[in-house]
């Protein structure tokens, strides 16, 4: 691991707010996992879901809708930490990160607004109760605007709409999740340590529409935008999307015949926080 010793630019502002296996059963047949090793350039591409832990075990559970890969965890810890860091996901739906940490000997801090797991704990992403500088990395695959209904919890960014209109004041579309985004950026900022790496994976996202033309909105633009208020960019990743949604052929007609592209990658942006703060 080495630092990139660059500082941020930014103003440290904020705002005050395929056919799936059941767990722990054995690989998919048709799907040869190759081994483990880090990935050299910045197109990242594994052949599943998740990856053949030490245990035998799965990461997180391959029912949740939304999961993280759990390959695209390993890939950062393994880079960006050392045994025994501290390691948190703020929004740690199934537990993935904290099983990833499991397999890696980190120690893994998960909060969500739902728990779905005893050593999940319950908070809020822009809100958590940590002390100031004391974790050593922070992953977090957040809602991509309303794609996913995670919960019934008012709270949940999830909720807020991306592609939402501009407001009678102009405001960019979609303000209010943006907004939210960077309470959860700038808490992320605030606890992680000095000289530390965060990663954070996300994908834009499309809605069609009858009689007109699809909202598409460019949530992972518009991001990366706020992350560098607070970090330093380290590099950005393509990470190629193996969905089973995507080989559906009347999926692909619509694409083709609606004149829209269907999502086909991830951003996964690294970030380094400054050690001057």
């Amino acid at each position: 691991m080495s630092p990139d010793p660059r500082r941020p630019g930014g103003s440290g502002r904020g705002y005050s707010g395929p056919k799936r296996q059941a767990r722990d059963g054995p690989p998919r047949q048709g799907i040869r996992k190759p081994p483990l090793r880090p990935m050299t350039t910045t197109l990242w591409e594994y052949p599943s879901q998740h990856y053949d832990g030490p245990t035998g075990k799965l990461q997180g559970d391959p029912r949740y809708v939304g999961a993280s890969p759990s390959w695209v965890i390993w890939q950062l810890l393994t880079r960006y930490t050392r045994e025994g860091d501290t390691v948190l996901d703020p929004m740690c739906g199934s537990g993935t990160t904290l099983d990833v940490c499991r397999d890696l000997g980190r120690k893994g801090l998960g909060f969500d607004l739902v728990p779905r797991r005893a050593d999940i704990t319950r908070a809020d992403a822009a809100d958590l109760p940590l002390a100031h500088e004391s974790v050593d990395f922070v992953f977090v695959d957040p809602p991509y605007s309303t794609h996913i209904d995670y919960s019934d919890d008012p709270a949940c960014i999830g909720k807020l709409d991306a592609g939402s209109p501009p407001d009678e004041e102009g405001e960019r579309k979609g303000e209010a999740y943006y907004l939210a985004m960077e309470d959860v950026i700038c808490e992320m900022h605030r606890v992680l340590r000095p000289g530390r790496f965060a990663g954070l994976y996300v994908s834009d996202s499309f809605r069609q529409r009858r009689g007109g033309p699809g909202v598409f909105m460019p949530i992972g633009f518009e991001l990366f935008t706020i992350l560098r208020d607070y970090f330093t960019p380290v590099d950005v990743v393509a990470v190629v999307r193996h969905n089973a949604k995507l080989q559906r052929g009347n999926w692909h007609k619509a694409a083709d015949e609606g004149g829209f592209l269907m999502r086909g990658f991830n951003y996964l942006f690294i970030m380094y926080k400054d050690r001057a703060g």
